[in-house]
């Protein structure tokens, strides 16, 4: 084999390489992401419930009982949160079939009214034609037999033959489909609680080991890498928090005051729905939009509902997230919709929500180490 072949190949294989790593690396992405979804989580839940287990530590406690303590009050949080949303969301259910005759009325309302449009369209382009004349009427045709196709009856004393036919529909077929992964969901999610746990519980343990692996500057980079992550993680995950209690409580504030029904409930929801990249605010319209349809008969009540959404929504993402939140996480645009669409391929909407602390954490290790701070250059603003 001559030279120029040689190196030919030794080129094709450096730079396959690296192509078939990515592909294997986006493959266990892809096909993983219910357990690393779970881990994500539980590590970000560690690093905002962090501080509070300092604070304890520093008044005497162990750092276990410290955990166990954090770990229990964050629970019993949710468990609140939780009865309180079932309270509402049990009145909801008993009210479904208005809503489902509401949403039948409307239906049949909106296509009358495009039946109505398209005839007048039809009317408007057509021409009028002169009726033409009736076709000559042929005499009727002699109908032949059908042969007997009906089912014998059967005999005295016998039992007759049931068939019960199951019919699939759409929604069956999604359920039956998605059973099996809600079902790893709520698998994986029961681990949550005991891997926030250790993680908080043997910190120090965890954080001495890790830096283990490294020598000299790298284990300072190392060090100052974790400690970058953390921040922003925190910063990210705290100031979205914050944000989402203020838009919450205005929400609700102004839903109860226009006397929409399950203020309490579609509020919350509607507030921290406003908060998912790109597409918050049409999904922070549909609950308060669902529930109004029992509540108001005419367009003017859906407008109020729909600016008192947008208001908020427009002055929470413009005034108030930069300062909270984007102050922290410096990302440009385009590196930001580039990982929304990269991380919602992978994971769906779980992505959506993960990937922009998952790229700030990526540029916070680009920038602490020597070698990547080009590409954390690149990636910030």
């Amino acid at each position: 084999m001559t030279k120029p072949l040689r190196a030919a190949e030794r080129e094709v294989r450096h730079t396959a390489a690296p192509l078939i790593a990515l592909g294997v690396v986006v493959a266990i992405l892809y096909f993983g992401r219910v357990f690393f979804i779970t881990l994500l989580a539980a590590v970000m839940l560690a690093f905002i419930l962090e501080p509070f287990v300092t604070l304890l530590v520093r008044i005497r406690f162990p750092r276990a009982l410290a955990s166990f303590v954090v770990c229990s009050a964050a629970l019993s949080i949710l468990y609140l949160a939780g009865m309180g949303a079932y309270s509402q969301l049990a009145g909801l259910t008993e009210e479904l079939p208005q809503y489902g005759q509401r949403i039948g009325d409307l239906v049949q309302s909106i296509t009358g009214k495009i039946e109505a449009i398209e005839q007048r369209t039809y009317l408007l382009i057509m021409p009028v034609r002169k009726q033409a004349a009736p076709p000559p009427v042929e005499p009727p045709k002699k109908k032949r037999r059908a042969p007997d196709t009906s089912v014998p009856p059967a005999a005295p004393g016998a039992i007759p033959e049931v068939r019960i036919h199951e019919e699939s529909t759409p929604i069956k077929d999604f359920i039956s489909v998605r059973l099996g992964s809600l079902y790893q969901i709520a698998l994986m999610a029961s681990f949550v609680p005991f891997l926030v746990y250790f993680m908080l519980s043997w910190h120090d343990h965890i954080y001495r080991s890790f830096l283990q692996f490294f020598e000299g500057e790298d284990r300072a980079a190392a060090a100052r890498s974790l400690q970058g992550i953390a921040e922003m993680v925190r910063a990210f995950v705290v100031g979205n928090s914050v944000l989402g209690l203020l838009l919450a409580a205005a929400t609700s504030l102004a839903f109860w005051i226009i006397h929409l029904p399950y203020a309490l409930l579609v509020g919350p929801l509607s507030g921290f729905l406003s908060l998912v990249p790109y597409i918050g605010l049409p999904l922070a319209l549909l609950p308060p939009l669902f529930v109004s349809l029992t509540a108001y008969a005419t367009v003017s009540g859906y407008l109020l509902v729909v600016a008192i959404v947008s208001v908020f929504h427009v002055l929470a993402l413009n005034l108030l997230y930069p300062k909270i939140v984007g102050s922290r996480v410096h990302l440009n645009p385009l590196v930001v919709t580039f990982s929304l669409m990269l991380w919602g391929f992978l994971w769906d909407a779980p992505g959506l929500l993960l990937a922009i602390p998952m790229t700030a954490a990526f540029k916070a290790v680009c920038d602490n180490v020597k070698d990547l701070r080009p590409i954390g250059k690149f990636l910030g603003d």
